[in-house]
């Protein structure tokens, strides 16, 4: 049991001579507990360290909430409330149901985990409400009353029978299929992971009422394979619950990849650098006009191994950044989104030097940008030269881009207009392309 709570918020770093609460404290004896703490660091996913004076703790991307030794340490980003709601719908096309159906589930989430469970709770309601899917599930059982066809194989093979019953193959509609037992399991998590009692509760009666008639299932990466191989259209009101079910999933330290090997976390840690590249990826998607967004977009003769010195045959590395913006046969941008508030906190230089290379890749352009989250309505793009060395020309050019968070869910949640339609399509052009014509 944790016997110390530390509150912290995205990116912000907590030392023991300026905390009481990090003073004189230490991670226990346990062996498993010092790997984990070395795990997170190694992963970037919580930095700790243990000093002189007591821990210190330094955020990353990552929120959610997790218990090492003696700390529960508890991550949240910086917007919060309906807002980080609404943009965590648009970002994974999810749909935009009541939290709650009830006065005393009215409180807004705290941490990112109870955001995510808030959701599967409302879906998992409106798919109960609405009916669960049936699938027709094979079975085989004698019976007094045939149905289905008769098996005639397994009725010669026992030499007829004596009973008042025939074996027979059908297929019932059941509610027991897998979508629903991936439903269920996926409750299960969200009880496990949540920190809010009222919504612990809520998730348990919706297990407990899918439990009626639907058995769970193991949640992995195959079981996941197998749902998708089965979408079709009459699952399709199941696909924000599963979305959701899937990011729990990735949260608590499983993988989806195959090849991979993760220990799953006690507790949930999201990084918020995939949350924040799906929302920009979708919005510039509906609403950049005039150009083309590729996602990921591989820059395969950027870099190559020289002829005849590439002794070991190796494949040319291919940076792949987050979005190249293409106006006709052109690239016009080359961007990278990165969930680090870059107008409070100073750019990393591994973030420098990967700009600084697609910049210089691509003359046409000339320069590349950072798309970055940022909540001060005041804060404009920072430009930095790349100078040559020899002589006075200037080869590149990289932009660090604010994102005001705040104005893009209030842009999302606005009713559609003409006005906000053109306001979104300036805002899509602005953070592709920039604050000037370049």
């Amino acid at each position: 049991m944790s016997e110390v709570s530390v509150n912290l918020t995205e990116w912000q770093h907590r030392r023991p001579n300026e905390d009481p609460d990090l003073r004189g404290l230490f991670l226990d004896g346990d062996r498993g507990v010092r790997e984990l703490a070395q795990s997170l660091t190694a992963s970037n996913i919580l930095q700790v360290q243990e000093l002189r004076h007591g821990l210190s703790l330094a955020a990353t991307s990552f929120v959610g909430r997790i218990e090492l030794g003696p700390l529960e340490i508890t991550i949240r980003p910086k917007i919060t409330g309906m807002r980080l709601a609404c943009l965590l719908r648009y970002a994974y096309g999810l749909r935009d149901l009541r939290l709650f159906t009830s006065p005393r589930y009215g409180v807004q989430p705290e941490a990112f985990q109870d955001l995510l469970g808030c959701q599967l709770a409302a879906e998992a309601h409106e798919l109960l409400a609405r009916g669960l899917h049936r699938s027709y599930i094979r079975r085989e059982a004698d019976l007094g009353s045939p149905r289905g066809r008769i098996d005639l194989q397994t009725l010669a093979a026992h030499g007829g029978t004596a009973l008042a019953a025939l074996p027979c193959i059908h297929h019932p509609r059941l509610d027991n299929c897998l979508v629903n037992e991936v439903l269920l399991a996926g409750l299960h998590l969200a009880t496990r992971v949540t920190s809010d009692v009222a919504l612990r509760c809520r998730l348990r009666s919706l297990a407990k009422a899918l439990e009626q008639t639907v058995t769970a299932v193991r949640l992995d990466a195959d079981t996941l394979r197998r749902l998708s191989r089965t979408q079709n259209r009459l699952t399709a009101a199941y696909r924000p619950a599963l979305t959701i079910i899937r990011l729990l999933l990735q949260g608590i330290g499983a993988t989806l990849t195959e090849g991979h090997h993760t220990v799953a976390l006690p507790g949930f840690m999201f990084d918020m650098n995939r949350f924040f590249q799906a929302l920009l990826s979708r919005f510039m998607h509906e609403n950049l006009e005039g150009c083309m967004v590729r996602d990921e977009c591989s820059l395969r003769h950027m870099l190559a191994y020289v002829p005849d010195h590439n002794p070991l045959n190796r494949r040319a590395p291919q940076p792949r950044p987050d979005f190249v913006i293409v106006q006709g046969q052109t690239i016009a941008a080359v961007l990278d989104a990165k969930y680090r508030d870059l107008w409070l906190n100073p750019l990393p230089r591994e973030m420098l030097y990967q700009l600084a290379m697609y910049a210089l890749a691509h003359p046409a352009c000339c320069f590349a940008a950072i798309l970055y989250p940022c909540l001060e309505p005041a804060a404009r793009e920072s430009w930095i030269a790349i100078n040559s060395p020899i002589g006075n020309s200037r080869p590149g050019r990289i932009v660090l881009r604010p994102v005001d968070l705040n104005r893009l869910a209030d842009l999302l949640a606005a009713p559609m207009t003409t006005a906000v339609a053109r306001e979104k399509q300036a805002l899509a052009r602005r953070l592709a392309l920039g604050e000037k014509a370049h």
